[in-house]
């Protein structure tokens, strides 16, 4: 029997996951990325990369949690392993600040995260104007190392990579014989998908060595993610927004945000401003479509639609992708043994 080919579109960090999760759950078919863009000029190298789940409206909060755990627990295997730098993952502790306490008090993903509890009033002292907090070690991923340490893993397990535009899905009709959409905002002409649009997210990284927990206001608007080369401040959230250039006054604002949480931070110098596109819908998309077109049919996973919340379930969704493909390719019989995934 022919091995069977799998195409994924996009390169980014769930392209990249779910292509590296397909190689090694599905040793007998050939995986390719095609994508025209890789790190460092994906919306993923723009991202924290701090695992802190974002809510997906209809998406149900179970199904969030198990994508969420999974995504955790191999961080942290990694995290744990002589592959932790070379990966760019690491234990981060911080504090998440609110001027009013929240209706959650302990959020869905509470009890996945490291030693949560609420912050003790002296802690608070550190934030004037805040009255409630919640203090915890979650994951960080230094998106720059972690993308391009998947992209080799990948290769090495075999995993090709072509750099090309896809303009027609169809033109991969003949060529491939399961097709996994990770285009993200891309799904909008290449699927005709008008429910996903993007967010703009800006950022800046600062050189701030002395910062070693994170702070988080409750509400996400403003951020401090110290990491391994440099700490992203933020941030942004404007939506149908398809500028892709930093604005200085943005960027003016965010510092100064930081700052009032952090005053340390007047004393850092400005790396870079960077901009992205979070593709937000209310839910990911994660299912299988068989399209048709003249009798002929093209068998498609989507996963696409992470928003602003990738990182904390790239790991979780790619698995789940994983699995649709091969029940795809049983369906078909291009597999016909069972394989651990």
């Amino acid at each position: 029997m022919q091995m069977p080919k799998i195409a994924i579109i996009g390169g980014g960090l769930v392209g990249l996951s779910t292509a590296l999760c397909l190689s090694e759950s599905l040793p007998q078919c050939s995986v390719t990325i095609i994508s025209e863009t890789f790190s460092p000029n994906t919306t993923g190298d723009v991202a924290a990369g701090c695992l802190i789940p974002h809510a997906y409206p209809d998406t149900s909060l179970q199904q969030q949690k198990e994508w969420f755990k999974e995504t955790f627990d191999h961080l942290l295997k990694i995290a744990n392993s002589p592959e932790a730098s070379t990966a760019g993952i690491s234990l981060l502790s911080g504090w998440q600040i609110y001027k009013t306490s929240p209706k959650e008090i302990y959020p869905f993903w509470s009890d996945l995260v490291l030693g949560f509890r609420t912050m003790t009033d002296a802690e608070l002292a550190k934030f004037p104007g805040y009255s409630f907090g919640q203090a915890f070690t979650t994951l960080k991923c230094q998106s720059s190392l972690y993308l391009a340490w998947m992209k080799k893993r990948f290769q090495n397990h075999g995993g090709l990579v072509h750099r090309e535009k896809v303009i027609n899905v169809w033109d991969l009709h003949g060529k491939y014989d399961v097709i996994v959409n990770c285009s993200g905002i891309g799904s909008r002409n290449l699927f005709d998908d008008l429910s996903i649009y993007p967010v703009k997210g800006q950022v800046l990284q600062v050189h701030a060595p002395w910062l070693k927990h994170f702070i988080r206001d409750g509400d996400g608007s403003t951020y401090i993610y110290p990491g391994i080369s440099s700490t992203t401040l933020g941030g942004t959230r404007e939506k149908h927004d398809w500028t892709l250039s930093p604005d200085a006054k943005t960027s003016k604002e965010i510092f100064e945000r930081c700052c009032s949480l952090e005053p340390s931070l007047q004393g850092s110098r400005v790396i870079e401003e960077k901009v992205g596109l979070r593709p937000v819908r209310s839910a990911i998309r994660l299912e299988k479509e068989i399209m048709i077109k003249n009798g002929h049919q093209l068998p498609v996973i989507h996963n696409y639609g992470h928003g602003g919340g990738g990182f904390s379930v790239h790991i979780g969704t790619a698995k789940t992708a994983s699995r649709l493909v091969k029940e795809l390719l049983v369906d078909l019989r291009y597999i016909q043994t069972k394989s651990k995934l």
